[in-house]
C-alpha cells in the first residue's frame, strides 16, 4: 500500500527543508526523501563548519543565470532579514563577517537543528537513507518507487541539488528527473571551485604553496577583490572561488596584489630614500616575505634599488599589478562548493518554481540555473526558493 501526501519532497538540504515545513505550516501533508544518513550535509561542512547561512546584501546582481532576472520574485519574497528572523526566534547566536556574511557564532548543526525542529512542529515526515528508483507520473499526482516502499504524491519538489561533492552524496539526480518530464538542463560545471595551473607554470610558482594575499581578480570586465592563496595545485582563496564562476578554460585572468598599494611609487621612493636597500626588502614591507623574494628573483633584481633603471622597477610593479596567469583548469566537483547552471529557467514559473508544462512538479534551490556568489548568497537562494514554493503548495 503506498503513502499518500500532498507534497513529496527529494532533498533534505537547505531548499528542501524549507519547502517542507513552509508547506506544512500551511496544513500540507510533507514527506521529505534523502539517501543520505543525515540531513543538511552541505550545511554541516559550510562556512568552516559554522554556516555562512546568508548574506545582507544578497540581490539579484548576486547570481549567475541565463535569465538574470529569473530569482528576483523569490529572493524578493523571502529577504536575508526573514531568515534572520527565523535564527533569532530559534535563538542562535551569529556574527557578520567581512562583506556581510551571517555565520552562526557555534556550529552550522544549529541552523540543521532549527530546521529540523521547524519541520518537526509542521507535522512533516522525513525519510532518510532511502533510495528513489523510480519517478512516474499519474492521474492523481506522482509516483516514487523508493527502498522503503512505494509513495505518492500530488506535487512534486525536486531540491535535491547539484553535482558538486560527490563524496557527500551529490549526484545529478535532479537534471534526470527535469530530462525525463521534458525540461532541459542547461551546460553544468563546478563553481565556486580553485582553479589549478599546468606543470611547469606550477612548478615555478612551487615555494609560493600557502602563502596568501589580498588580491583583485579579473576576468574580463568581472573582478572580485578578496584574499587569494596560492597552494600546491594552484589557486584558491576567495577572490579564485569567486572568479572562477565567470571562467573558462583558455582564458587568463589578472591577478592584482594588494590592489590598494602603488608599486611604481613606492619602489621609486625607496631607491630615492635608501638605494642600498634590496628590492626583496622593500616589497617584503608590503607583501608576503616569499612572495617577495619569488618577484624579486623571477625578474633577476637581486641587487640594490641604486642599481636598477625606473624601468625595471616599473616592470615589476606591473607584475605585481596586474600579473596574467592562465589556469589549466579546475578542482572539478570533488572540491566546488556549488553547481553552475542546471534545470533552464524558462521550463519555470519565477514565482512558484512550478514547471510549466508539469503541473505539481516543481525545482528549487542549487539544481536550478541560478547560482550565487561565494558569501552566503546560495542559501539565501536555497531559503527563497524553497519558501516560494512552500507558500505556493
Amino acid at each position: 500500500m503506498a503513502m499518500t501526501y500532498d507534497v513529496a519532497i527529494i532533498g533534505a538540504g537547505a531548499a528542501g527543508m524549507m519547502a517542507a515545513f513552509t508547506a506544512g505550516r500551511r496544513g500540507r501533508s510533507v514527506i521529505v526523501l534523502d539517501h543520505a544518513k543525515a540531513p543538511g550535509e552541505k550545511i554541516r561542512i559550510s562556512g568552516g563548519g559554522r554556516c555562512n547561512f546568508t548574506n545582507i546584501h544578497a540581490g539579484p546582481k548576486n547570481y549567475l543565470s541565463e535569465n538574470p532576472h529569473f530569482a528576483k520574485s523569490a529572493l524578493a519574497r523571502y529577504t536575508p532579514a526573514d531568515f534572520i528572523s527565523l535564527v533569532d526566534r530559534h535563538k542562535i547566536a551569529w556574527h557578520e563577517k567581512t562583506l556581510g556574511q551571517l555565520f552562526c557564532d557555534d556550529s552550522a548543526k544549529d541552523i540543521i537543528r532549527m530546521l529540523l525542529e521547524e519541520m518537526r512542529a509542521a507535522h512533516v515526515e522525513l525519510r532518510l537513507s532511502c533510495e528513489i528508483s523510480e519517478v512516474s507520473k499519474n492521474l492523481d499526482g506522482f509516483g516514487l518507487q523508493t527502498s522503503e516502499g512505494p509513495v505518492r504524491a500530488r506535487n512534486l519538489v525536486v531540491a535535491c541539488g547539484g553535482k558538486s561533492i560527490p563524496k557527500m552524496g551529490a549526484t545529478g539526480f535532479a537534471y534526470r528527473i527535469a530530462e525525463q518530464f521534458g525540461l532541459s538542463v542547461t551546460e553544468t560545471r563546478p563553481a565556486l571551485v580553485p582553479l589549478t595551473l599546468e606543470p611547469n607554470l606550477l612548478s615555478s610558482l612551487s615555494e609560493l604553496s600557502g602563502v596568501a594575499v589580498e588580491a583583485d581578480i579579473a576576468h574580463g570586465k568581472t573582478h572580485f577583490r578578496e584574499a587569494m592563496l596560492f597552494t600546491h595545485r594552484g589557486l584558491s582563496g576567495p577572490a579564485i572561488l569567486q572568479i572562477s564562476s565567470y571562467w573558462r578554460e583558455g582564458d587568463e585572468i589578472v591577478l592584482s596584489l594588494e590592489p590598494n598599494r602603488d608599486f611604481v611609487e613606492i619602489l621609486k621612493s625607496a631607491k630615492r630614500e635608501n638605494g642600498r636597500q634590496q628590492v626583496q626588502t622593500v616589497l617584503s614591507q608590503h607583501l608576503p616575505k616569499r612572495l617577495a623574494q619569488y618577484l624579486a628573483e623571477t625578474h633577476r633584481l637581486e641587487r640594490p634599488l641604486a642599481d636598477l633603471s625606473d624601468k625595471a622597477l616599473v616592470a615589476l610593479a606591473a607584475q605585481i599589478s596586474a600579473w596574467r596567469l592562465k589556469p589549466a583548469g579546475s578542482e572539478g566537483y570533488r572540491t566546488a562548493e556549488v553547481t553552475l547552471g542546471g534545470v533552464e529557467t524558462r521550463h519555470l514559473d519565477s514565482r512558484t518554481l512550478q514547471a510549466r508544462e508539469v503541473p505539481g512538479l516543481f525545482f528549487i534551490g542549487e539544481c536550478v540555473d541560478v547560482t550565487g556568489w561565494l558569501g552566503g548568497f546560495n542559501f539565501q537562494w536555497a531559503w527563497a526558493s524553497g519558501h516560494a514554493v512552500g507558500e505556493s503548495l
